[in-house]
């Protein structure tokens, strides 16, 4: 096994390095864009929680839906939506 070579500024300033081929420009640029877009990409909503809620902790039962006068008002405020 031959020792590792030392590598030059400019190659330990590189974000990334091609190991394998000779990529042209082109292939460079299109990698570059890649690495960029993938790197500034904001994630994504949280997975939401799947193990569910206590119906005795879940406030919204609490919350009614607003009362609207007119005729059958009176059957809206207790009966269910």
């Amino acid at each position: 096994m031959s020792p590792p070579e030392e590598q030059t500024p400019e190659q330990r300033r590189a974000l990334f390095r091609v190991v394998r081929g000779e990529p042209d420009d082109a292939e460079v640029a299109a990698l570059t864009a890649v690495l960029a877009a993938a790197a500034s990409a904001t994630p994504g909503p949280a997975e939401p929680d799947t193990r569910g809620r206590s119906v005795w902790v879940d406030r919204t039962a609490a919350v009614r839906a607003p009362l609207h006068p007119g005729p059958g008002a009176w059957r809206n405020h207790y009966l269910p939506r």
